[in-house]
């Protein structure tokens, strides 16, 4: 069996399409992976934007609320300086230190002392914030759940 002209050429014709019909099939996977690559491009950057306008939104939300913020703080403090402001709040702090003098350790001056100092302290804290919402939050219920419990002292005594 011998190899004629005709067989090679049989052969490498073969060779040559099937390279070429692989050729045209990797152009069109080509293509289309560049159309892939194209339209994850294009949601990558629109996700980018509107990432971008989420958070300068955020930004300008927290920048706003901070101003409000020092013009609220100002508004408490300019409060806490009209006349008669001072005396409420000494008014406050004694009815507080003479109710834990009265609840901890009755007829002693250094028991009032330092609950004057603590309920001072107390008092500093509510105007500076935290513990003023906690306090108006649940003081109501404190206040009930309490005061039972300081008329059955009394009544022990």
């Amino acid at each position: 069996m011998a190899l004629s002209f005709e067989i090679i050429l049989y052969i490498i014709g073969g060779i040559v399409v099937g390279w070429i019909l692989s050729f045209i099939k990797s152009r069109f996977e080509v293509a289309k992976y560049k159309k892939e690559l194209k339209e994850y491009k294009e949601h990558l950057n629109r996700q980018m934007k509107i990432t971008n306008e989420g958070s300068k939104a955020q930004e300008d939300e927290l920048q706003k609320l901070k101003k409000e913020n020092e013009n609220l703080r100002i508004s408490v403090q300019t409060l806490g300086q009209k006349p008669g402001r001072a005396e409420i709040r000494l008014l406050n702090i004694y009815d507080s230190a003479l109710r834990k003098m009265q609840m901890n350790a009755p007829g002693f001056s250094t028991a009032w002392e330092m609950s004057l100092q603590e309920a001072e302290s107390e008092y500093e804290a509510n105007e500076r914030g935290l513990k003023s919402i906690i306090k108006r939050v649940f003081k109501p219920s404190l206040s009930q759940s309490t005061e039972p419990q300081v008329k059955e002292i009394k009544d022990l005594s």
